[in-house]
């Protein structure tokens, strides 16, 4: 039995009223008889009332249903009573599902002014809900550490060794550059001063104490933070995104002891590894410096060697452990966070490196003014 092409007649009635008439094969594979086309011409009749009539149809699908609805909601916008007669069983059922609840418009962003930022009411909002927002994810932290304790956590210790191998391994070439060059500009901003009073050679004594306490041990906090904190944040976010973390919630494991415990405590024991790592690149930068300034090799090690202590290295190392943990911290906790978007996983990675290096400050501060009063 040969088809026919699915096709219309609009015919006028009575009292600003039309009748479109239907006919043919409304299937797939048909060319298709656009709504485009027979919205002109209804536009022209200034219609109240618009009956599409099916007693010529053939067979149907849901080509027919895309056809009807668009006739539906034009004559819904244009206000046009919209009715049917002689179509095939179930289009009436159909029809009267699709319809019943208007389709739900998305409402336009809203514009604040950059003066909202600033007011009093919205910086506590915020500052509320983040706190909120920490509390709950340290609690949960917490929690899964006493069960790693316990011998009860599902943390794989595959992932805490491929995470130690991201981690350390694969930030040497960063942390060899900028603690060479950390070290270099702090010989050469102590050398500028010392050499005004005949002192050069205390140089090697500014550079190992200050690379030892302060400047090794917070550069490779700042690049771990921008390398490795915004790497868990992306990761994690991408796993919300794929709903990959509510599939492990549902199998009854805790996403928290399962992703961020193996890469928090790999972060935990690399960092002080690579804080070594830098401190030692960081005095070999500044004995180039002192080089150049006539001070041998020689002579920059053991004036270095007199200056250097082991609570020097202890500080290094307290703080290296201190900030792995808010590295951490800051980047797991924006990845588990995270929308589900590409827009958000980007959100969740850029959050992660500023609250990052936002605890890095607060927290040297607070340790170097802790250790001032101890007489550390």
């Amino acid at each position: 039995m040969s088809s026919q092409s699915p096709d219309y007649q609009l015919h006028d009635g009575e009292q600003d009223a039309a009748v479109l008439a239907l006919s043919g094969d409304w299937t797939q594979g048909q060319h298709p008889a656009r709504f485009n086309s027979v919205e002109p011409e209804l536009a022209r009749r200034h219609l109240a009332q618009l009956t599409t009539d099916g007693a010529a149809l053939g067979d149907w699908d849901s080509m027919l249903m895309g056809f009807l609805l668009q006739c539906h909601d034009y004559c819904r916008a244009q206000k046009i009573e919209f009715n049917t007669r002689n179509m095939p069983h179930g289009i009436e059922q159909l029809l009267a599902v699709a319809t019943a609840v208007p389709a739900r418009r998305a409402d336009a962003p809203k514009t604040e002014s950059w003066l909202a930022f600033l007011s009093p009411g919205t910086l506590v909002r915020d500052l509320w809900g983040d706190l909120q927002e920490s509390l709950a994810f340290t609690g949960e932290v917490t929690v899964a550490l006493t069960r790693l304790v316990r011998g009860k956590a599902n943390t794989r210790f595959t992932d805490f060794r491929n995470f130690c191998y991201q981690a350390g391994p694969e930030a040497f070439a960063i942390i060899s550059l900028t603690s060479v060059l950390v070290g270099m500009i702090l010989a050469y901003l102590g050398a500028v001063q010392l050499r005004q009073f005949g002192a050069e050679i205390f140089v090697a004594n500014l550079v190992v104490i200050g690379t030892l306490r302060e400047m090794g041990v917070l550069m490779t906090a700042v690049v771990m933070a921008g390398r490795t904190g915004a790497a868990y944040a992306a990761q994690l976010g991408t796993m919300q995104t794929n709903e990959e973390i509510d599939a492990i919630t549902t199998m009854g494991i805790s996403p928290v002891e399962f992703l961020v415990l193996p890469r928090m405590l790999a972060l935990i024991i690399i960092m002080p590894l690579l804080t070594i790592y830098a401190n030692l690149l960081g005095i070999v930068g500044g004995g180039i410096v002192a080089g150049g300034m006539g001070i041998s090799p020689i002579q920059y090690f053991q004036q270095g060697e007199s200056a250097l202590d082991f609570s020097h290295v202890a500080v290094g190392l307290i703080k290296a452990v201190v900030f792995a943990t808010l590295i951490a911290v800051a980047g797991c906790r924006a990845g588990i966070n995270s929308g589900r978007s590409s827009a958000a996983v980007g959100q969740a990675a850029t959050n992660a490196v500023v609250t990052a290096i936002v605890y890095l400050i607060v927290a040297d501060a607070g340790i170097n003014i802790l250790f001032q009063q101890l007489g550390i």
